[in-house]
C-alpha cells in the first residue's frame, strides 16, 4: 500500500476566511435527510451501537435516532442487524415494540413483519390470498459488525463503500480495546471542533501543579501549529518550542467523516468520533487502545437507562469551586465532563458569526471550510477519494521530541513507517 498523497498545505488563514456567514454556519451544522452536510455524512460508514446493544440473535431491538432520523436496529435470527426507519409503513406505529422472532421484526400493532431487507414477509391481517404484502416495503438501512461496533451507511445502495480500515478495526481482538459512547447536548461540530483543538488541553485538562511546572517545558500554551491536507482528511500539528533548542509535536489525524485520532502516550492508537444524532445533539464515540491496568472507574459514568451523562448541564457538572482554587483549573473531573461543560455552554448551536479567532483555531478554521468544500463538491458528483480505499484510514498520531521544524517530514516518515507494519486486514 502506498502512502497517503499530501495535496496541500497551509500555516495561516487571515481575514474573511476565517469567519462564517449566518448561512455557512447554518450549513455546517445541519445534517438532517437533504441537507449538504446530511447528504455528505451519508456516504460513510458510520459508528451506530455497541455490540452489548445487540448481543445476540432476536434480541430485543433498539431505538436509534441519528442524522435526524429515528430507527429501530434489529438482529434477526440469524444474526444480521438493520436499521428500519421508526414508525411502520402500515399506520406508523413504533417498531421498537415489535417481537423480533423468526428472521424478521412484527408490529404489535396488527402484526406486520419486516425482515433484514425491508421486505414484508407476513401480513396477518389482510386475506391469504391478497399479494398487498408484496407491495409494502419498510424503510431499511444496512448494519454491520466491524472493530468492535455495529455500523450503518444510510446512502444510496450503488455508492455504498467498503468498510474502513481503521487501526482498531483490522487488528486482532483484544481485550484491552475499550469502546465508550455516550451522547452530547450539542451540536456535531461544537464536539468536532474541541477535539482538534490543541491549544485547550494546556488550561482546561490540567492540574495546578502542571500548569505550575510545565511538564513539557516551552511554549506550551501558545504551539505553533501548521496542517497539512491528505487524502484521508488532513493532518495539523502543535509544535511546542522547548528550552533544550528541540521541539515537542503533537499530530493529530482527521479522518472524514469526524475521526480524530489524538495523541496519547498511555492509550494508544484509538480516537474519537463525533456523530449527529440530530441538530441539536451529537453521538461520541471513543476507542482506547489499549486500557490502561489502573483505569477501573467507568470513563464515561452515565444516568441509568440514557445516554446522558451523570454530570451535566442541570447540576453544572457538578462544578467543585475548591477542586478549582486547590487541585485542578476547571474544577470539573475527567476529560469528558470537561470537555461537554464548555461544549455545552455555548448553547445547542452556536452563532458563529460571533466569533474572534486566533492564530491558535487554524484547524478548526480550515476544517469548516474543508467540509463545506467537499459537500459542494459531492452535489457536482465528486465523491471523496478515501471512500474508494479503505486502506487510506489507516493512520494513527504523533506525538515526539524532535529537532524537525516543519510538520510534513514528520508525518510522512511516521505514516510510512506506520503502512509497513503488518495487519490482519479482514477479507471483503
Amino acid at each position: 500500500m502506498s502512502g497517503s498523497r499530501i495535496s496541500s498545505s497551509a500555516s495561516k488563514i487571515e481575514g474573511d476566511e476565517c469567519m462564517l456567514s449566518q448561512a455557512e454556519n447554518q450549513l455546517l451544522t445541519r445534517a438532517g435527510p437533504g441537507t449538504l452536510m446530511g447528504e455528505l455524512f451519508r456516504r460513510f460508514w458510520l459508528p451506530a451501537l455497541q455490540l452489548w446493544e445487540l448481543p445476540e440473535p432476536d434480541c430485543p431491538p433498539v431505538r436509534f435516532r441519528i442524522l435526524g432520523e429515528d430507527l429501530v436496529a434489529f438482529r434477526d435470527s440469524e444474526g444480521r442487524v438493520a436499521f428500519l426507519r421508526e414508525n411502520c409503513p402500515h399506520r406508523g406505529a413504533s417498531l421498537f415494540f415489535g417481537r423480533n422472532e423468526e428472521s424478521g421484526l412484527r408490529c404489535v400493532y396488527h402484526g406486520w413483519k419486516f425482515d433484514v431487507s425491508g421486505a414484508c414477509v407476513d401480513m396477518p391481517s389482510e386475506p391469504a390470498e391478497s399479494n398487498f404484502k408484496a407491495k409494502v416495503r419498510a424503510a431499511v438501512y444496512p448494519g454491520v459488525e466491524h472493530g468492535g461496533l455495529i455500523w450503518i451507511y444510510m446512502g444510496p445502495p450503488e455508492k455504498q463503500p467498503p468498510l474502513p480500515h481503521y487501526h482498531w478495526c483490522i487488528q486482532p481482538k483484544s481485550e484491552t480495546l475499550r469502546v465508550y459512547k455516550w451522547m452530547q447536548e450539542s451540536n456535531w461540530v461544537q464536539g468536532l471542533e474541541g477535539n482538534i483543538d490543541t491549544a485547550h488541553i494546556g488550561f482546561l485538562h490540567r492540574t495546578l501543579d502542571q500548569m505550575g511546572a510545565q511538564r513539557i517545558p516551552g511554549n506550551f500554551n501558545a504551539p505553533r501549529l501548521q496542517l497539512i491536507e491528505t487524502e484521508f482528511g488532513f493532518v495539523y500539528g502543535g509544535r511546542r518550542d522547548r528550552p533544550e533548542g528541540d521541539y515537542y509535536w503533537r499530530l493529530t489525524p482527521f479522518v472524514l467523516p469526524t475521526f480524530t485520532s489524538i495523541p496519547n502516550p498511555v492509550w494508544g492508537g484509538g480516537g474519537l468520533f463525533v456523530i449527529p444524532r440530530d441538530d441539536t445533539t451529537s453521538w461520541w464515540f471513543t476507542i482506547s487502545e489499549p486500557m490502561p491496568a489502573y483505569a477501573t472507574t467507568p470513563y464515561v459514568d452515565l444516568i441509568p437507562g440514557t445516554w446522558r451523562q451523570t454530570r451535566n448541564r442541570e447540576n453544572d457538572y457538578m462544578i467543585d469551586r475548591e477542586m478549582q482554587r486547590t487541585y485542578n483549573y476547571s474544577g470539573m473531573v475527567t476529560n469528558r465532563v470537561q470537555d461537554a461543560a464548555v461544549t455545552e455552554s455555548m448553547g445547542a448551536v452556536y452563532d458563529r458569526t460571533r466569533e474572534h479567532l486566533g492564530t491558535s483555531d487554524l484547524a478548526i478554521i480550515f476544517m469548516r471550510r474543508y467540509l463545506l468544500r467537499l459537500a459542494r463538491q459531492l452535489q457536482e458528483g465528486i465523491e471523496p477519494r478515501v471512500l474508494s480505499d479503505p486502506r487510506l484510514f489507516l493512520v494513527r498520531p504523533v506525538h515526539i521530541y524532535t529537532e524537525e521544524a516543519d510538520l510534513r517530514p514528520i508525518w510522512e516518515r511516521d505514516h510510512a513507517e506506520h503502512l509497513r507494519q503488518p495487519v490482519a486486514v479482514p477479507a471483503g
